[in-house]
């Protein structure tokens, strides 16, 4: 039999790599320059970043499949290809935890300003006097903007610490006890902590903007674990700039891995290098996943994490 050929389109695990030579025979679209490969890919692969747009698919004209390894496809033209009829697979559930892990994580070192702390304790300045009081986590108030698996794993851990949690999201979930809030902004003015959760995409582009920070106000810290997209990023760096709100912690940003000279000045901020789900065990649970999401394509057999728009197809 003649091999799978398939089409990477991003950076991914070297393991997943070597997993997907000895299953296709896999080209390297940075590489790809004869028409006739063009034509014998018949599957895409890429990480949650990856860019597949319409223009890229006109040239792919026998894609049947695209296998995101990752929980967010908002980089993915999925209604073109819907009407290609290409079905498109994701990573969720299996990095809900480290994704939750890490939310926590940003919100004690905001908080508490523990990066600050260690550069306190490293530069000898402890020795001069004391460091500054931080802000109690445990009892605060904590506004979750996206409610959905991961955003359940954070109120969990979040309930831990004895935290007050609202949310706000695209409905009202009718069995979840917390408090819903319609927008961002409603959610803002009730709260110490405003985290995002949301999935990207043109429905959340810039939803945390200026009038949410002004809302939440300058005792208030915004946490993003979501995607850059969904934050009107100039409006967050002249909010920290001008203390609108005390401060963030951030692990996804606009345009990444390039991030803003004001922003990587600003004392007020945690930045961490999107590295939610950058654990071992996640990334090998996203791999074989994303693996079984095209093993299942190409066996005819009911594929294990459609993207929700294919699932009703």
């Amino acid at each position: 039999m003649d091999p799978i050929e398939i089409l990477r389109v991003s950076n991914l695990p070297p393991f997943l790599v070597d997993d997907l030579h000895k299953a296709y025979l896999m080209h390297d679209n940075n590489h790809i320059t004869d028409p006739d490969v063009l034509k014998r890919v018949v599957a895409i692969v890429g990480g949650g970043e990856s860019k597949v747009d319409r223009k890229l698919l006109s040239i792919l004209p026998n894609v049947k499949m695209i296998s995101v390894f990752g929980v967010g496809y908002d980089g993915v033209d999925v209604a073109a290809a819907v009407e290609k009829g290409i079905t498109v697979s994701h990573t969720p559930g299996v990095l809900n935890d480290d994704v939750a892990d890490l939310a926590m994580g940003l919100l004690l070192s905001v908080a508490r300003q523990i990066p600050r702390a260690d550069q306190f304790v490293r530069a000898g300045d402890w020795v001069d006097g004391p460091f500054n009081l931080t802000k109690k986590l445990t009892g605060a108030r904590l506004g979750i903007v996206g409610l959905g698996r991961i955003g359940l794993a954070i109120a969990k851990r979040a309930s831990a610490f004895d935290m007050k949690i609202s949310y706000t999201a695209r409905s009202k979930k009718a069995e979840l006890p917390f408090p819903y809030y319609p927008s961002a902004k409603a959610l803002a003015a009730e709260v110490d902590f405003l985290l995002a959760i949301t999935p990207g995409g043109d429905s959340t582009r810039g939803m945390i903007n200026q009038e949410v920070f002004e809302a939440l106000g300058p005792k208030g810290f915004f946490i993003n674990v979501a995607r850059g997209s969904v934050v009107d990023q100039p409006a967050m760096i002249k909010a920290l700039e001008n203390k609108v709100i005390a401060g963030a912690g951030l692990d996804v940003y606009y345009d990444e891995p390039r991030i803003s000279p004001e922003l990587r000045h600003l004392p007020n901020v945690v930045l961490t290098p999107h590295m939610a789900s950058g654990t071992f065990e996640t990334r090998r649970a996203m791999a074989d996943l994303a693996l079984a999401n095209l093993a299942a394509y190409f066996a005819g057999t009911p594929i294990p994490a459609l993207v929700p728009e294919c699932q009703a197809l």
